[in-house]
């Protein structure tokens, strides 16, 4: 399935510059650059934009400024207006995850508008828009700012890309290593078992004789399941040389 457009985000009328600058940065965490202003209050580019955007200039370089929310959204054929309020417009309401996935799918460009930090849209931003964009958020306390309400639908929108196999080269996931070492080859996981045996044998590990074989075959079996590296091996290698050489150092009590 080919790629669709990524949406556009829209920040209606915003007021501080710090939070525009959190906001491109929430953008470009999941691969979205086109953000849109409408109207901000102390003009742009505003100067404390940038810090707070933690190197995600490039959104905030190609941020395109427009008088009204309609000409900021002309070329767009679904529009998303995010509010905990329908404001008396009857108009469909959908989660972060069914506009994310609808986004994937619609042919055409999307936009999600986001309201001022203070009072959010205007009833006349909500009337442009197709579909209202809601979570289900603690009825005592619903206040989202405006970073975290774009990072929540960047998110399921790049979640949803994902899902479709088309955004596979786009994101990373932090965790994984991208230089895990394979693992050791079975040379040196004998030498490491040889050398566990070797320590335990004087120590009377493997009495009775009768249960020799099977307290090796255990032994070797839980000393083999982790899976260990070769990185691993050597230095549980030198942790059992070091203590070979501690028994050696001991004073003969007899």
């Amino acid at each position: 399935m080919a790629a669709s457009e990524p949406p556009v985000i829209v920040l209606v009328r915003p007021q501080l510059g710090e939070n525009i600058g959190k906001a491109a940065r929430a953008m470009l965490n999941f691969g979205l650059m086109e953000m849109r202003l409408v109207s901000p209050r102390d003009g742009w580019p505003n100067p404390d934009a940038g810090p707070s955007a933690a190197g995600a200039d490039i959104v905030l370089e190609k941020a395109q400024v427009f008088e009204t929310t309609a000409e900021a959204v002309a070329d767009c054929a679904h529009i998303y207006a995010t509010t905990v309020r329908k404001r008396g417009v009857t108009k469909p309401v959908v989660g972060p995850d069914e506009a994310g996935r609808a986004i994937v799918k619609e042919p055409g460009r999307s936009a999600i508008l986001f309201g001022r930090e203070a009072s959010g849209l205007e009833t006349e931003d909500v009337a442009l828009a197709r579909s209202i964009l809601t979570v289900p958020i603690n009825p005592e306390f619903g206040s989202l700012n405006l970073a975290q309400a774009v990072i929540l639908t960047a998110y399921e929108w790049s979640k949803a890309l994902r899902e479709t196999g088309a955004g596979t080269d786009m994101l990373a996931q932090p965790t994984q290593e991208e230089d895990i070492l394979p693992p050791a080859p079975q040379a040196e996981l004998d030498g490491m078992v040889a050398h566990i045996e070797r320590m335990l044998e004087p120590k009377g590990y493997f009495f009775p004789e009768a249960r020799a074989e099977a307290t090796r075959r255990t032994l070797r079996g839980v000393l083999t399941k982790p899976g260990w590296n070769h990185l691993e091996v050597r230095t549980l290698r030198g942790v059992l040389s070091t203590l070979e050489r501690a028994d050696k150092n001991l004073p003969d009590d007899s």
